[in-house]
């Protein structure tokens, strides 16, 4: 089985450019109509493909998937995405459908598998004949999609909330970073005021009208005269030394 997929590409190509040479002449007429003789080696080459393909086990599509071909690794690609949901084949089932396009034809091929059912949609390239790609299209279950659609609801929830704790938990961090604005308003409010500072006293002359009255007094009955006899204008002390 080594060089199956090859095989089955020459074998195809050959027999599909057969078709158009001998019933058209011109590979143009492809795109136009679906000619039956054309039409029968497209599902012939097609249901050939996939018999072929889902009876490949792992190692097979592992080493397939390394060829050089567009077609072998697009296949073997889609076949390994779609494997494990569809399970061994139980029978091809359906009819299978044959679209020309500008460029070439689209052939669909249903088949039942044990899990679900899957359409085989190839690509036919109309110039050449050869098959182009392959997409392997599951038809899930009315139960099936409804299931999925929930878990990805709930799984897009899930991811929701984890975020948000996430976010949240950022957040509670930002207190253990050092803010030094922070720390130096703190600290500036912390601070006491400063104790106003008094103004000196300014000392007021002091009243001598007391003394001034007391010692005309005294002068007076020193020289035996009344204090109207003069007036005392000012108190000055002397300073003496002491002998």
């Amino acid at each position: 089985m080594k060089q199956i997929f090859k095989k089955v590409s020459s074998l195809c190509t050959v027999l599909l450019m057969m078709a158009v040479l001998t019933l058209t002449g011109a590979s143009a007429v492809w795109a136009e109509e679906v000619d039956d003789t054309v039409k029968q080696t497209l599902i012939t080459t097609a249901e050939g493909l996939t018999d072929t393909i889902v009876t490949l086990g792992d190692e097979d599509i592992e080493n397939y998937s390394k060829s050089s071909d567009a077609f072998t690794t697009s296949a073997m690609s889609a076949w390994a995405g779609s494997k494990s949901e569809l399970g061994a084949l139980k029978e091809r089932s359906g009819e299978v459908e044959v679209k020309a396009s500008d460029d070439g034809y689209t052939v669909t091929v249903p088949a039942s598998f044990e899990k679900a059912d899957a359409n085989f949609v190839y690509v036919f390239d109309g110039s050449t004949g050869a098959p182009t790609s392959l997409t392997v299209d599951v038809q899930y279950s009315m139960a099936e999609t409804l299931r999925r659609a929930v878990m990805n609801t709930i799984m897009g929830i899930a991811i929701v909330f984890i975020v948000l704790i996430f976010l949240s938990f950022l957040i509670y961090l930002f207190r253990f970073i050092p803010n030094p604005e922070a720390k130096k308003k703190a600290q500036a409010a912390a601070a006491p005021a400063p104790v106003p500072v008094a103004a000196p006293a300014v000392e007021e002359p002091a009243d001598d009208t007391e003394l001034i009255a007391v010692i005309a007094a005294a002068i007076a009955a020193a020289e035996g005269t009344t204090t109207d006899g003069f007036v005392v204008r000012s108190i000055r002390k002397i300073n003496r030394k002491k002998r």
